[in-house]
C-alpha cells in the first residue's frame, strides 16, 4: 500500500537526485572539454613535431640560397645534399667537419646539426669564468624556406650580437647584451647557439690572414629562443664567434 507519505519522501529524493545531477553537469562537461583540449594540444604538438623534423630533412637535401634583392648579391649560400656524420666520426676526425664533402654532425640528444667552416683563432672561455663574444650571423626559417633575421646587412652593420657566455665546468649558458637577436628575442641565447663552443677558439683577428671561427647550425625548436619553441619552427644559422673586447 502506496501511502502519501512514502510518495511525498520518493518525491522529493527523486528531485534531490535530479538537483544533484544539475549541479554535477557542468562540471562534467567543463572537465570533458579541458580533456579533449589538453588531447587536442598533444596531438597537435606531436604534428608540429613531426612535420619539424619533415621540414628539416628537406632542408638536408635541398639547402638554401639568398639573394638581396636589392643588390642581386648572394646573402646565404648553403649546399644541399648534407652528408650527416655521427659524434662518434666527428670525435675520430678531431671534432672537425669536412667541409669539401659538406659534412654536418648530428648530436642526436638534441637534434643539432652542425658544420664548422672555420676553426678559429686559439681562446677558450676557462672553466668557471665567463667572457663577452661578438657574434654576426644569419638566421634562415626552414619553415617559411625564407631570411628571418641577419646583422650580417648594411643596416645593422653596427649592432654585432653581443652575449656574456659562461662555461660551469663543460656546461654553457648565454645571456645577450646587445644587438638583433636580443631586440627581436630577448636576452636568453639559444642553447643551439652554445653547441660549438667546446669545439672551436674564440679569439680576435690580429692579422689580415687570420680567421675567426664560423659556423652553421641547424637548430630545431626544442634548442632555440622563444619564438622557435612557441611556433614548434626549426632555423638554419651561418654565425661567427670571436672574444669581445
Amino acid at each position: 500500500m502506496i501511502t502519501m507519505q512514502n510518495t511525498s519522501f520518493r518525491i522529493r529524493l527523486c528531485r534531490n537526485v535530479w538537483q544533484r545531477l544539475a549541479l554535477m553537469l557542468p562540471l562534467l562537461l567543463a572537465g570533458l572539454c579541458l580533456f579533449q583540449a589538453c588531447s587536442n594540444d598533444d596531438t597537435s604538438y606531436a604534428d608540429k613535431r613531426k612535420r619539424e623534423r619533415r621540414q628539416v630533412q628537406n632542408f638536408l637535401k635541398k639547402g638554401a640560397k639568398v639573394i638581396d634583392p636589392e643588390s642581386g648579391s648572394v646573402l646565404l649560400d648553403v649546399p644541399g645534399n648534407i652528408k650527416v656524420i655521427s659524434e662518434e666520426q666527428f670525435y675520430k676526425q678531431d671534432s672537425t667537419t669536412n667541409v669539401a664533402n659538406n659534412e654536418y654532425v648530428l648530436f642526436a640528444g638534441s637534434g643539432v646539426y652542425m658544420q664548422i667552416l672555420r676553426k678559429g683563432q686559439p681562446g677558450k672561455i676557462a672553466q668557471g669564468a665567463s667572457a663577452p663574444v661578438v657574434c654576426r650571423y644569419f638566421e634562415f626559417n626552414l619553415a617559411t624556406d625564407s631570411l628571418q633575421s641577419t646583422n650580417n646587412v648594411l643596416a645593422n652593420e653596427d649592432r654585432p650580437d653581443v652575449m656574456t657566455v659562461t662555461n660551469s665546468y663543460g656546461i654553457y649558458s648565454g645571456l645577450f647584451n646587445s644587438g638583433v637577436m636580443k631586440s627581436l628575442y630577448g636576452a636568453a641565447v639559444p642553447s643551439g647557439w652554445l653547441f660549438p663552443l667546446p669545439f672551436i677558439g674564440l679569439g680576435r683577428q690580429t692579422t689580415p690572414t687570420s680567421e675567426i671561427a664560423k659556423v652553421r647550425l641547424i637548430v630545431p625548436s626544442t634548442e632555440g629562443h622563444e619564438r622557435s619553441k612557441g611556433s614548434v619552427r626549426p632555423c638554419f644559422y651561418e654565425i661567427t664567434y670571436q672574444f669581445g673586447r
